[in-house]
Formats: C-alpha cells, structure tokens, sequence
C-alpha cells in the first residue's frame, strides 16, 4: 500500500456560517486551537473566557486543501481517502462533489476517491456542521435525564461525552479533523489488520496463532513473520503458528518485566505478492477477570495476570487536554511515568471521554499500567434505535481490533454508571430494551467477535445479581463509593463497606497557587469569585471543599494555606480508603480512585494538576500504594455532643502489613508514641513479621487508653514504620484526635542543599520538632520531588532529591525555596 499524507497539505478554515475568512488551520487539530492560534479567541482556559466562547458550537465550521496525488500512487487500481476521526458532523466533498458524510467521531471512514480525483490540483472541503443543530432535530423523542450537559440531548450524537461540560470539564463542543487523514493506493488486496491469539500451554512455552485480516477474503494468504526482542531475533518462519518456547512475560508494574516482543509479519497472496506489512508490539502473558466464588458465600472481582491474583493499584483517567486534538506522546507521557512513579499498576479509561491514542497504549504496555477500557458512554440512557447500534457497532469493531493485541488491555467495559444513576428509568420497557441491546448484545457481541479473550463487564458499577445498593457491592461486582463526598458522609464511613472492588472514589482539592495563577490573576483568587467559580464545575464543591476542610483542620491564614489544606485533606481521605481496601485484601482486589489527571486547570479531585505538578495525593498515593505497607486503623472515633464538649472513642490501634509484592520477605515492623512538646518516646514496640504476597494481617493491637488518659490525645503523635534490611520501605503518622486540635510547638527547619548533578539537588530537612506533612516548593524552577508533604521527626534529617529542568546554583535554589507544615497555616 502506498500513502500520501495530508495533515502536511496547506490547510485553512473559516466560519462558513455568514462566509467568514478564510485562516491557516492545522491537521489534526480542532476550531478551538486554530482560532486560538489566528488570534481570534482569548485563552479559552483564562478567567471565565468559557462562557464567551459557546458561540463557537452554534456555528458550521470549513476546513479546505489543495493537493496533487503523485503518479506512482494513481497508478495503483484503488485510491482512497481514509480519515481516522472527523469530530463530528461533517460533509466530505472532493472537487465540488460529496464523497461522505459521518455523525460519529470515534469511527473511521474509507471513500473510494475513483471518478471523483483530478490529475493535476485536487480540491478537498470538509465542512461541519454545528453539533448543537444536529442535536436539535436528531431523535427527538430521545429525552433522557440529565447529569452533566447543561444544554442537554448530547446522546443522540456519538461524540465525546465531555465536551459537553463534566463536573470538572468546562464545556467546549468543538469540531475539526482530530485524528490522520490520508490518501491510500492499493491494487489487488489490501492489509487491514492480523489478529494474534495467545496459547499459553503448560509447559511455558506460548503459541501464538495468526489471522491476517484483509479487504477481500483471500484463504491462501500467508504470513511470514519475525520475532524480536529488543536486537535479538527470537524467531522467523512462514504460516499461521509462531511457537515461543522460553518466554519472557509481560507483567503489570510491580510484578515482573515490562517485556515487549517485536512481531512484524508481512502477508503475501497466492501469487508471493505482497499484501501488507503489520509491526506491533506484544506481551506474552494472560490477563483474566475472576469471578470465582469465594469462601465468604460472594464472588471475587479480580485480575489474575499470569495466573497470579494481582490487587488493581490505579485511578481513572480523564482525556489529557479539554482539545484532545493532536495530542502527543509527550503529553501522555508526563502523567502515565507519573502514575507508575506512584506504584499503580491499573488506569480506568473513562467512558465520558474517548478512546485514546496509540501513544497512550504504547506508553500503558511499557509502563505496566494494566487498562480497564470503557467504551465511551457515560451517565445518561442512550438511544437504541437501529442506525445508531449500526453505528455502535462499527465503532466497536474498529476499537476492538485496533486495542486487542495490546499487553495492557485488561477488560472492556459497556458504560460509565448509566445503571447506576438510571434505576428507576431502566424499569420502563422501551429505555430497558434500548439499554439491553447496546450493552448486553452490540457491545458484547463485537468484543467476542473481534478479541475473544478479553473479560466484558457491562457497566460500571455492576453487579451480576442487579441492585444498585452498597450492600450488593459486598458480595459481587464493582462499586462507585460516593458517600464521601457527594453524600458529605464523614471519612470513615469508607471503613464501614467491605466491597470487592472500588473502581471510583474520591475528594476534591483546590490546585497549587502556581497552576492556580495560569488561569486566574492574584487579585482575582477568591474561591467564590467569578473566575474561581468558573473553574469549579461540581455544584456546590467550593462548600465542599470548606466544610472538609473544617471538620479537620484550623481555619487557615491565606489562600496559600487553604490550598495546602485542600490538598492535606484529598490525600487523607484517599488514604483512609485505599488503605482500608488494601486491608481487606484478599476480600477487595482494586482501588482505583478518581481522578488521575485534569483536562484544564481547575479544582478537582485529580492527583495531577493539569501542569503535571503532583498535589499531596500523589506524593501520599505513592506511599499507600507502595508495594509493601504499614498502616493503622483506629476503630474508635471523635465527635462533638451536646454543648459542642468533644467525645472520643479512641483507645485501641490496629497495625497491619499488606504486602502485593511478588516475592516473599522479612522485615521489621516498629512503633513510637511521642509526645508532641518535646519528641519524647512514650510507647515504643518492635517485632519481626513475615511479608507474603497477596497478605494483609494484622500484626499487633495497641491499647494506648493509659497513655492517653495520662497524657492527652491533643499531645501525642503514634509512628509506625516498617524496615526491610535496615531500609524504612513504609513510614507515617497516626494522629489520635483530629488535626486541628493537636497542640503542635512553633516550627524551624533548618535546610542544607547539595549539588549533586548538574540539574540535581539534594535538600536535607531537619527540625527540632514534629512537623505534620512538611511541604516545599521551588516556585519559578519547574522540578520533580524524590518526595514531599512528609512528616518530620523530631530531630531526625529528612534528604529529598531534587531533578531539575535546568542548571541551578545553590544560591538560587534558596532563594526559590518556600516550606510550609501544618502548624503554619495557624
């Protein structure tokens, strides 16, 4: 096959609405981005600019070229444009003529160009027309319940969810050509795909077998492989069987090798001609969803990769930029490295946003982050008319075979909660059989016939025997935990829940002051005026926000401080959650928390601002999910009476291990209540425990009643740690009363800083008294933290490592500095 790329042609677009003029666009992109580059728009991110541009969604948008075919190509006996993604209602026209029309975003087109191509100049207009006008008029008797479009009816039309507002997403309903366009010649036959099936046999050897999948049906193609790994040439041969006989397997991060085998295979006709030629990476290794009855009268919800039961670490992921558009490897790359910096080994890719890239699987199969995929429907009922399941299923058909060989894939799922929010509305006849035929027939049906391996689940959350009560999520399926939160339930209602799987939960913070300031001048930072307002898209989550906050912490000095609270509180509660869940290991097996990433700068429930800065969740996900861990749980608790007289409950602590590393060990677990006025050991506990994979177990019941009696739950601070040969693998802090009534001295840190690298520094902390969640930043020097939002130890040096994106003299690296702990934000 020969190709001829357009995305380098001489594009322009205009408004074609009142016949605009016309400006330079780039392929791929989006209206957005290439008015906002012809200076047309201001930052659509920037204060409230949102709501001045939704004009943009009423309008019909051109996008037009100029281009030769070369000879060599229209000598071929088939010529055709194949577009890989048109957003979304577009009108396909070569020299004045129509060669197609598409309403469906995430499915690719193949016109045959014949009678319609020009030898010399050829003239290709794509014109969209507004989304909101197809909406209108489009299956009007569809009227489903509305959660995140605030115009509504978005659902009728297959296009990215979010882009109609999410509440953490502005609303931007873009359009554009958003994935490759091209020319494609071919005479005869043509390659469009080879489907490999894993045999993974008992003797540990892996057979892979070979279907090459083709324009016209062809039984006497042959296939004419290579198997590399890495420069070494594992196999070649010709026909249908590759047989590995000592295979390297691919696991998930932290459970083994990320390899990755180079197969490329080159199919031929009768005739030895050539078909095609079709490289990709591959993993040898199995990945299945259990749901195996288990001994507590339920079923298991978990992924066994190679035959081990694996515990989902992980979040979900949110499309990478509100404008996805373009996007590059380098823009997945700096939150997927992110993600497995902080041990997770899973990411859910949500229905609300779209099926990503080839660079973000390339990324998930190196990284080891196994992908729970949804297919892209959220919240709302969707219609279930014939054209529209056509639809779906060519969509379907073309992810799966495009996703399937992918290492990482771990599961496909129909929908993002429709079961969950829809009860009522699901009991009606015609919206059930709607429902039923989309996600109990298209969707299943296309994932048997084109992967026929990986595990389908047809919601999330789902539970096999129906209900939608917490209850159900005890003995079976997945759960969405929102009490916390939504519901304002206090934190340690996650600890009242014994479910199987927890594949979304979550907590809202405020971003830093630095991400804060791209979009929102210092003058204009009050969390309830305008611009504030504008980038928080949850009803009601500034309050939110604030009445966590206070439940916990003193009412802070400024909007720097009420930040780091934010972030202080996010990081508590997916701890206490992920920590219990991991608890009940081997009961649950997944915590995915929500949310990985940000689409724009805003506060949300991400770990990872939008600019790739890790709030204190991140930096504490990577503790909570470390491989090895030592945690506590304190049954007892703290409330306010009559009179507002405080009462607690507080007297016995749970310590515990829970280990998911792949290996056995030995360590040391250790404990220490101090006294906060003068770090002075009150308790102290040691004792040797046994570390084995896929355990959690309880090691030791403290009864620290006397203690606390004598000297104060405001005064003391309990330290659990546990060494692996002589090396603290997991350490924090259990605080017995809430935050904001500890009595914490006055703080001074004392900070050496070493030059280690050229762009490499390392800062050594030291102070004379605890300090809770010690923090630094570098405002001005972007960087990347060893660690942060720390506890510091009386007495005790802390050293972090410091990379840097450029040179720094010791000098400026301390003037940069600013350090804050919980005691100064009183």
């Amino acid at each position: 096959m020969r190709q001829l790329s357009l995305s380098l042609a001489p594009w322009r677009f205009r408004d074609a609405t009142a016949g605009g003029h016309w400006h330079a666009a780039t392929v791929p992109g989006c209206v957005h981005t290439d008015l906002r580059r012809a200076n047309l728009i201001p930052d659509p991110f920037h204060g409230t600019n949102e709501l001045a541009l939704q004009w943009i969604e009423e309008r019909v948008w051109e996008y037009h070229t100029v281009f030769t075919v070369p000879a060599e190509l229209r000598a071929e006996k088939n010529l055709e444009l194949v577009a890989d993604g048109l957003d979304t209602v577009a009108t396909v026209m070569l020299n004045g003529r129509v060669l197609g029309r598409t309403d469906n975003m995430f499915v690719a087109h193949r016109w045959a160009l014949g009678r319609y191509l020009r030898p010399g100049e050829n003239e290709l207009l794509i014109r969209f027309d507004s989304a909101l006008h197809a909406i209108r008029t489009t299956r009007r008797a569809h009227q489903p319940k509305e959660f995140n479009d605030p115009v509504g009816r978005s659902q009728v039309l297959r296009k990215q969810p979010c882009q109609f507002g999410w509440d953490w997403g502005p609303r931007f309903v873009t359009a554009g050509i958003w994935r490759d366009l091209r020319v494609e010649a071919w005479t005869g036959n043509r390659l469009d795909g080879v489907r490999v099936t894993q045999s993974h046999e008992p003797d540990g050897s892996v057979t892979l077998d070979l279907a090459p999948e083709l324009a016209r049906r062809d039984p006497q193609a042959q296939c004419h492989w290579r198997l590399a790994l890495g420069r070494i040439l594992v196999a070649k041969g010709v026909g249908p069987v590759i047989r590995v006989d000592h295979p390297q397997l691919w696991w998930p991060n932290g459970q083994g090798a990320q390899t990755l085998y180079t197969l490329q295979i080159e199919v031929t006709d009768a005739a030895d001609r050539r078909l095609g030629r079709w490289v990709r990476r591959i993993g040898l290794r199995t990945i299945a969803l259990d749901r195996s009855a288990d001994p507590a009268g339920g079923e298991f919800f978990r992924f066994v990769v190679n035959g081990r039961p694996v515990f989902a670490k992980g979040a979900n992921w949110i499309p990478a930029h509100s404008f996805v558009a373009g996007l590059r490897r380098d823009d997945y790359a700096r939150d997927l490295r992110s993600a497995a910096a902080a041990h997770m080994n899973m990411l859910r890719v949500w229905g609300g946003g779209i099926y990503e890239s080839d660079d973000f699987y390339d990324l998930c199969d190196e990284l080891g982050l196994m992908v729970w995929q949804d297919f892209m429907f959220a919240c709302a009922i969707y219609p279930g008319d014939a054209t529209f399941q056509r639809s779906v299923r060519t969509e379907a058909a073309q992810q799966i075979r495009r996703l399937r060989h992918r290492a990482c894939l771990a599961l496909w799922c129909g929908n993002n909660e429709i079961e969950g929010l829809n009860p009522d509305l699901l009991k009606q006849p015609r919206l059930r059989k709607n429902y039923d035929a989309l996600f109990h027939r298209v969707l299943p049906r296309a994932v048997a016939a084109h992967d026929g391996v990986t595990a389908y689940w047809p919601s999330s959350p789902h539970r096999p025997a129906g209900g939608v009560a917490h209850a159900a999520g005890e003995r079976s399926g997945d759960t969405h935990f929102w009490e916390v939160w939504h519901a304002r339930h206090p934190v340690k209602e996650y600890e009242n829940w014994r479910f199987r799987f927890v594949s979304e939960f979550g907590m809202q913070s405020y971003c830093s002051p630095e991400t804060q300031a791209t979009f929102c001048p210092p003058h204009e930072d009050n969390v309830f005026g305008p611009a504030m307002e504008n980038h928080q898209k949850n009803r009601g989550g500034n309050q939110i926000i604030l009445d966590y906050v206070s439940r916990r912490y003193r009412f802070p000095r400024s909007q720097a401080d009420l930040i780091y609270l934010s972030q202080l509180n996010q990081a508590y509660c997916m701890q206490t959650g992920v920590e219990h869940y991991r608890r009940l290991m081997p009961h649950c097996m997944g915590a995915l928390y929500w949310q990985l990433n940000d689409c724009w700068p805003v506060a949300s429930w991400s770990s990872l601002e939008f600019t790739g800065r890790w709030k204190a969740l991140h930096y504490l996900a990577r503790r909570f999910f470390a491989p090895v861990l030592a945690c506590a749980h304190v049954p007892g608790d703290e409330t306010a009476g009559i009179g507002n007289y405080r009462r607690s409950s507080v007297r016995e602590v749970h310590l515990y291990t829970v280990c998911d590393a792949p290996a056995p060990a030995t360590g040391r677990l250790r404990w220490d209540l101090f006294r906060l006025a003068d770090g002075c050991i009150l308790l102290r506990g040691r004792k040797r425990v046994t570390l084995r994979p896929g355990e959690s177990l309880r090691q030791r019941t403290l009864d620290l009643g006397p203690a606390l009696a004598r000297h104060g739950r405001d005064h003391v601070v309990l330290r659990l740690a546990l060494d692996l040969d002589d090396r603290t693998v997991s350490e924090d802090s259990v605080l017995l009363t809430q935050p904001r009534f500890l009595v914490l001295p006055p703080a001074s840190t004392r900070t050496a800083i070493r030059l280690s690298g050229p762009r490499t520094a390392e800062f050594t902390f030291t102070s004379p008294v605890f300090q809770h969640r010690f923090a630094f930043e570098l405002p001005g020097l972007l960087h990347r933290a060893s660690d942060n939002y720390f506890d510091l130890f009386p007495r005790e040096p802390r050293t972090v490592t410091v990379e840097l994106t450029r040179t720094a003299t010791v000098a400026q690296l301390r003037r940069a500095l600013t350090r804050r702990s919980l005691v100064d934000t009183y």
